[in-house]
């Protein structure tokens, strides 16, 4: 053992000589993908609210999706929890099939006016494209799970511009309580060229700013921002309790696949028409910048996280990353009318407090935090994503998501188990292929 912690350092550059030209390729292809995600979104966007009337055809819009998917694509319906027990569980190469149709899945939601995302869009793109290389590079094991994770980096940084936030987030995602750090250089390498490509390529991220300076971190200031993360976590888990259980509703109830987007696009539309309001579908990005700078109706947050929770319960494409986004920006600017912060740093917090409590990421999402707001609300946009994820409890987005230690250390979990069957026994659990289906889609 001690001769070979004298050669570990050459241990570690083969490592890097390996990894670096897979990682520079993932990197490459999750960056494409992205840029043809954030093109085609950025079109369907415009397009739609440029001819309004097509929100009427949102049922249709949610019929075909789920046609096709029923059609094509039930070996890849799981979405992100697909991509998750792939790297628990190895089984098989994803299909190359998931990158297209998640892609054409996403559009159609945000053509027809679902409320969704793209976050799980980019991420299924980059594991699945990156997975075809297992087939040349023959990886099992380890080895391919590691490919998966920088192919998740890679989709999460370059679909946001923060890749510092990517690299973690592949890493922390899979699991409560442990971080597979074999996977670490890899998934940085993926997630700059992924950030890089879309640069390369004209896209560009939107930018947030805080507007006033950061206060002073007083002992009124922090138990404020305890405060703020506390009521983040709680909305967190609300929301994903409820996706969780519009997306068990509508599979007990209504048999054909097809059939649950198209009721639930009719129900969405309907809504949406007697609003007479389009600021609460699609990816809300104008709202989520609007929080920062003006005081907005309280009650914005609600009505986002109830339309989102319908679409992607109801089997729409999209995902809920970006919606937690305007969820947790939005929530953060009521929440400065009662607390002692600034309104933009409150926004911020929540813009990744709410999404670090529903991903169960606080790292990553702390680093997204200062990559998109600046180092100097580091230490409220920490408190924030933390006492966040705490509160959120074991609950989450993604059900394949696996715990490995309890956030508490008065609770003891079994070894393995995952937030689809946290606290149930075992003869109540949904059918495997149900459960890995029911939810987050971004």
């Amino acid at each position: 053992m001690k001769q070979l912690r004298q050669f570990e350092p050459f241990i570690a550059l083969p490592h890097l000589i390996k990894w670096l030209p897979i990682s520079v390729v993932a990197g490459i292809i999750a960056g494409i993908a992205s840029a043809a995600l954030l093109v085609s979104l950025e079109w369907a966007t415009n397009w739609r609210e440029s001819h309004r009337w097509i929100i009427a055809l949102l049922p249709f819009g949610g019929f075909l999706s789920g046609w096709i998917y029923h059609q094509f694509g039930q070996t890849v319906e799981a979405g992100n929890n697909l991509l998750l027990e792939e790297i628990h569980n190895p089984k098989s190469v994803i299909p190359f099939r998931m990158a297209p149709l998640v892609l054409l899945g996403t559009d159609l939601t945000h053509l027809f006016g679902g409320s969704a995302g793209r976050e799980g869009t980019a991420l299924q793109m980059g594991a699945s494209l990156a997975d075809q290389l297992t087939k040349i590079l023959h990886f099992k094991g380890a080895n391919r799970r590691v490919l998966l994770t920088a192919g998740i980096s890679g989709g999460f940084a370059s679909v946001f511009g923060t890749p510092l936030a990517g690299t973690v987030f592949g890493l922390e995602v899979l699991a409560i309580g442990q971080i597979h750090y074999d996977a670490l250089f890899p998934s940085l390498i993926a997630a700059i060229v992924g950030n890089q490509v879309t640069l390369l390529l004209g896209l560009h991220h939107t930018a947030y700013r805080h507007a006033p300076s950061i206060p002073t971190l007083t002992i009124w200031g922090l138990i404020a921002a305890i405060i703020a993360g506390t009521i983040f976590g709680i909305v967190a888990r609300f929301f994903a309790k409820v996706t969780h259980k519009i997306s068990h509703f509508f599979k007990s109830k209504i048999s054909y696949p097809p059939m649950r987007p198209l009721i639930g696009g009719a129900l969405i539309a309907a809504i949406v028409g007697l609003s007479g309001t389009t600021k609460y579908i699609g990816l809300g990005i104008p709202t989520i910048v609007d929080s920062f700078f003006t005081q907005l109706p309280p009650w914005d947050f609600a009505a986002k996280l109830g339309l989102t929770a319908l679409t992607l319960g109801a089997g729409f494409k999209g995902g809920e990353v970006t919606p937690l986004f305007f969820i947790g920006a939005t929530l953060g600017n009521a929440l400065s009318l009662v607390l002692a912060l600034p309104t933009p740093l409150l926004a911020g917090m929540g813009f990744v407090g709410v999404f670090a409590g529903a991903a169960n990421t606080p790292i990553a999402s702390t680093l997204m935090g200062i990559e998109l707001f600046g180092m100097e609300s580091g230490v409220f946009i920490a408190i924030g994503c933390v006492v966040s994820y705490l509160f959120s409890g074991h609950s989450g987005i993604y059900s394949a998501q696996r715990i490995r230690l309890s956030k508490y250390s008065a609770v003891y979990l079994e070894e393995g188990v995952t937030l689809a069957n946290y606290g149930q026994p075992k003869i109540d659990l949904p059918d495997d292929s149900e459960e890995r289906g029911s939810n987050s889609q971004e």
